[in-house]
């Protein structure tokens, strides 16, 4: 299975079992930015422990390993588990959604977009930029980070909500970041 379908058919098994997601991330900036290679998938998932279920019955092993009861004490905790393809090391790190204000913003501003020739739910450009410039702050400057977000807001310029990314980024403390992000792409 390919890191694609493996997205897809993680996604249909979510949507299937009427547990909201949003996909984020490096394979998210590069689906609306610049692309580039990724071996996880990031998605923010609601605490809902149909998730667990729903995931264990589909991905299971030899092919797949999903620590079920560390997953339960993940999305208990507000923290994050994984599912790994023991065949190809392509993985999966699924989020708890928190009820921070900023995840509660991204989360109802998601979108749905054809993917490989099937839907999936995104992160708006805008919290793409924003989750990379806040990953990019707390690993103390990571250029990867900063490069994907410089990346979207090239692609997506014009189209992009401005106010939301000023009043987002000042309140994350990106601030700095979002106003490199912009004199670079000049």
């Amino acid at each position: 299975m390919s890191q694609a379908d493996l997205l897809i058919e993680v996604a249909r098994t979510l949507d299937g079992a009427g547990v909201g997601y949003l996909l984020t991330g490096s394979f998210v900036s590069s689906l609306q930015g610049e692309p580039r290679a990724t071996h996880d998938i990031d998605l923010v998932i609601e605490v809902d422990m149909r998730a667990i279920d729903a995931l264990t019955g589909a991905f299971g092993a030899p092919r797949y390993y999903l620590d079920a009861v560390a997953a339960r004490t993940a999305l208990g905790e507000s923290g994050m588990f994984n599912l790994l393809d023991t065949s190809t090391g392509d993985k999966v790190d699924f989020w708890a959604l928190t009820g921070s204000p900023f995840d509660v913003s991204r989360f109802a501003r998601r979108i749905a977009v054809e993917v490989f020739g099937a839907t999936v739910v995104v992160s708006s450009p805008e919290d793409t930029i924003l989750q990379k410039l806040k990953w990019s702050a707390a690993s103390g400057g990571s250029e990867r980070h900063f490069n994907d977000a410089l990346g979207v807001y090239e692609l997506q310029v014009g189209a992009l909500d401005d106010g939301y990314l000023d009043e987002w980024s000042a309140r994350l403390g990106v601030a700095n970041l979002l106003a490199r992000v912009r004199s670079a792409a000049m």
